[in-house]
């Protein structure tokens, strides 16, 4: 398995990764509570509601830009946005999302497979050579 090069990438990993998890309950709670609200007629929860749906979007802009910078150790492609390179031929989708996918993986297993290249990374800084002259 690969290891990833520095503590800051593992930081931006682990930080992508929660933001696109919180986003993916935050996102349709949000809309089901907007809906419920507007049906209801309740000024408040619409605006409670409308308010998640802007922290929503501050989260998504703060995800997008640390997954920018988060990358693959190998084929140094960023796993966790989506880009419009092929995938690899064994990559799999969770709920029709491979970054939730690798989201999910980060979080709860401490490692993931890139979609891109395949190749399992774990979580964790590897490990400089000292090389004595």
């Amino acid at each position: 398995m690969h290891r990833l090069p520095s503590a800051s990438v593992v930081h931006r990993f682990r930080l992508s990764a929660m933001l696109i998890l919180i986003n993916f309950v935050l996102f349709p709670v949000s809309i089901v509570l907007l809906g419920y609200s507007i049906f209801a007629e309740k000024m408040e929860l619409t605006l409670i509601s409308l308010g998640l749906l802007l922290v929503g979007i501050i989260l998504a802009l703060i995800q997008w830009a640390s997954a920018a910078r988060a990358r693959c150790p190998l084929c140094l492609t960023p796993s966790l946005a989506n880009k419009a390179c092929s995938r690899h031929r064994n990559a799999k989708k969770l709920m029709g999302s491979y970054k939730l996918r690798v989201a999910t993986s980060i979080t709860f297993k401490g490692n993931f497979r890139c979609p891109y290249c395949g190749e399992p990374t774990l979580m964790e800084v590897r490990q400089r050579r000292n090389i004595q002259a």
